[in-house]
């Protein structure tokens, strides 16, 4: 902590010596007139230029004396420039090396030309601080060792960490390649409420806020679903929303508490349909933002290109399991649960579904993908329709990929009745003690009463992308949430 303190007394005396001289170590205004990477780009044109100004960061500083290189980064590119005593000011020359560190945002105005080892370089005959940093960069070896400490300081891990600076960026075209395939085919982007007063949309235990102004409690959202599908009884014929949602559930490599998701809905549609939609849409964001559809995906080797498998829930379940969901009971399937030793909650309302649906996880991670889980019974889906021919189960569809869910997709319930029923099941499950069990949104029923044309709707998460990357979903956040440092 000596050396830290050290450092920082140091650079704060260099901020003060620019001070003294009259000069802002933190103007508002530069000067700058070509980013990095386009005086890169038109280097020899630029060549020709009397003089050039450019700006960023100091990341490197080499040489002594009369001659001294270094390297400037300004989030496009890196680029070189060369500090020669005899061939400018000395005391403006004198002035860089008593005031600049590693890690200042300097702009630099000279001449472009090339070193003998053919470098590109700026001879700078003038210069001037946009920033004085008063923190040294992380060593540019040992970097932010502790993993912690790596993602509290974000900002650091980015700048100095290629690829973590590579993942953001992906993540970016990752969203964009969403974006973009959904606004080719005519979807409308939209918002909808982060705070409600019904929670709804999916199984999860909600975040729960006090909204002053109301003096209520309202709740974060945990899916923009039943907003979404009030659009569809307005009468738009395909919406889309990309947003945060909220569960206040745990933390693994696959679950976060807080992230961002996709939905969408289209009219006139059903979940066959849906299939071949969410095929091409993930087979377009693997290649604008991987240029690739093949993937090492944990222990799996995954290839977007091939055939789509599609996987029975309940025969996939008695062929790994030996047991028959459609004639078994709670006792029976905690028995296979401890067989198999799967850990699973066995209080807050644990249930028949819950049961089966810890069975259903257990064979999910053996299986590779890429594929479609379909034929699942009601009680598991209260949001989807029934199928015509079996009014026990539902039209519901869900991407598996490398063990896991990458997606859910149905054929939206539009029976106001069914849908009243279906809800006041899941009421009875949280009045049990089942706190992910959806809740009763009558003003969702009431819209359904309405009409709601036939439609298809889709979910996905940015699970999908951390897959992608192979990374866990908290290395694949810009920012995750920490506990805050203990001093």
């Amino acid at each position: 902590m000596a050396a830290f303190d050290e450092i920082r007394n140091s650079r704060i005396e260099k901020m003060n010596k620019l001070r003294a001289k009259g000069i802002n170590p933190f103007p508002a205004k530069t000067n700058r007139e070509y980013s990095l990477a386009k005086t890169i780009a038109n280097f020899k044109k630029l060549s020709n230029e009397k003089s050039l100004t450019i700006a960023g960061r100091v990341m490197a500083i080499r040489g002594q004396g009369a001659l001294i290189f270094f390297n400037l980064n300004d989030g496009t590119a890196t680029f070189q420039a060369l500090l020669k005593k005899d061939e400018m000011s000395a005391e403006v020359f004198d002035l860089f090396v008593d005031t600049v560190d590693i890690g200042d945002f300097v702009e630099i105005s000279g001449l472009l030309f090339v070193t003998k080892k053919g470098q590109q370089t700026l001879q700078v005959k003038d210069w001037k601080m946009l920033t004085k940093s008063l923190r040294p960069l992380p060593d540019k070896w040992d970097g932010l060792q502790d993993e912690e400490e790596r993602l509290r300081k974000r900002y650091l891990d980015i700048l100095c960490n290629p690829e973590v600076r590579e993942m953001v960026e992906k993540r970016s075209k990752f969203w964009s390649a969403i974006r973009d395939f959904l606004l080719a085919q005519n979807f409308m982007e939209v918002e909808t409420p982060i705070l409600e007063n019904t929670t709804g949309g999916a199984d999860a235990k909600p975040f729960i806020t006090h909204h002053n102004a109301l003096n209520m409690e309202v709740f974060l959202r945990i899916s923009p679903e039943l907003w979404l599908k009030k659009l569809m009884v307005a009468g738009f014929p395909k919406v889309f929303e990309i947003g945060r949602i909220f569960r206040n559930e745990g933390m693994d490599a696959e679950h976060l508490q807080d992230y961002t998701q996709m939905e969408c809905y289209q009219a006139y549609s059903d979940y066959t349909e849906g299939m071949k939609f969410v095929e091409e849409m993930y087979k377009h964001i693997a290649e604008k933002t991987f240029q690739t559809l093949k993937f090492k995906i944990k222990d799996f080797d995954i290839d977007l290109g091939k055939k789509w498998e599609t996987y029975d829930y309940t025969e996939t379940i008695k062929k790994m399991t030996g047991v028959d969901i459609a004639k078994v009971d709670l006792k029976t399937v905690e028995n296979k649960l401890r067989e198999l030793k799967v850990e699973y909650d066995s209080k807050n309302g644990f249930n028949l579904a819950r049961g089966i649906d810890n069975l259903w996880k257990y064979c999910r991670k053996q299986i590779a993908g890429p594929g479609f889980l379909i034929n699942v019974p009601v009680m598991m889906e209260p949001l989807a329709k029934r199928m015509e021919d079996n009014n026990n189960l539902v039209e519901r569809f869900q991407v598996i990929l490398a063990g896991s869910e990458m997606g859910k997709g149905f054929s939206e319930l539009n029976d106001p009745l069914d849908q009243s029923d279906r809800f006041m099941e899941q009421e009875k499950l949280r009045n049990s003690g089942d706190d992910e069990a959806q809740m009763n949104d009558t003003s969702f029923v009431e819209a359904l009463e309405h009409g709601m044309p036939p439609t298809f709707g889709f979910g996905i998460s940015e699970r999908l992308f951390s897959f992608l990357m192979n990374k866990s979903v908290r290395d694949c956040q810009i920012f995750p949430l920490l506990k805050p440092k203990k001093n």
